[in-house]
């Protein structure tokens, strides 16, 4: 049985949105908005825990995260969970289906959620009308396939150390983007799926962790985590290769 989710029939206006410049095309007049507003169905509140989609399920819509965090992931050949992704408010999920009309991951809150629902049919006919549109779908994709290829590179030529400091860059300066501290911040996700999203045992990621804390570079109670000392973090993993 599915998880229960809430769906509102309340009508979401993309132009009043403050997240709008975060998940929507810059350079819109006021009546290009207003058709914008058209393509967003329906608000859908995901309580912690809950699935927003799962592996398998019919391909339909992309879900702009308006509030909440997300995880994507897949079942590994020995059963375990795989963590490919984490999402926040502002982000497009759900592209995955675009291939083949069905979902290839399950979609999980880490905490209660509120999404957009923007059905793909939708999508695709004002893209026809807003070449702007297309073109932010088509960004949104091409950032997906790199942010792929950057977790690749962490898996593949990165020590753990490298790997934790380049998560945590990244988590803070999107973050950052969405009006949060440059240097604090609250983790929704456990050390384990962490280490799963990096390719790291659970002991391997708690050990950074001490090992950043240990010599100053971080504070950790917790989940909370403030960063003292940026540079140092940037030191351990080179920016430069950095997409």
């Amino acid at each position: 049985m599915k998880p229960e989710t809430i769906t509102e029939t309340i009508k979401v206006a993309c132009s009043s949105c403050n997240l709008r410049e975060l998940c929507m095309p810059i350079g819109f007049t006021s009546d290009d908005m207003q058709k914008l507003d058209s393509v967003v169905a329906t608000r859908r509140r995901i309580k912690q825990g809950d699935n927003l989609f799962s592996n398998g399920d019919s391909f339909t819509s992309l879900f702009a995260i308006r509030t909440g965090f997300f995880k994507t992931c897949v079942s590994a050949a020995d059963g375990r969970e795989q963590v490919t992704g984490f999402q926040m408010a502002g982000e497009i999920i759900g592209l995955d289906g675009i291939v083949s009309d069905y979902h290839s991951c399950n979609a999980v809150a880490l905490e209660d959620a509120e999404v957009c629902v923007m059905p793909f049919a939708n999508v695709e006919d004002l893209s026809r009308e807003f070449p702007q549109l297309q073109r932010h779908v088509h960004k949104i994709m091409s950032r997906e396939i790199v942010r792929e290829n950057s977790v690749m590179m962490l898996l593949g030529n990165m020590r753990a150390e490298e790997r934790l400091a380049a998560f945590l860059l990244n988590l803070v300066q999107r973050l950052h983007a969405r009006g949060f501290s440059q240097s604090e911040l609250t983790l929704r996700m456990s050390r384990e799926e962490i280490g799963s999203y990096l390719g790291m045992k659970l002991e391997t990621v708690s050990r950074a962790f001490s090992k950043f804390s240990d010599e100053g570079i971080i504070e950790v109670k917790q989940r909370y985590v403030r960063i003292i000392e940026p540079d140092a973090l940037k030191k351990i993993f080179n920016p430069e290769t950095c997409t």
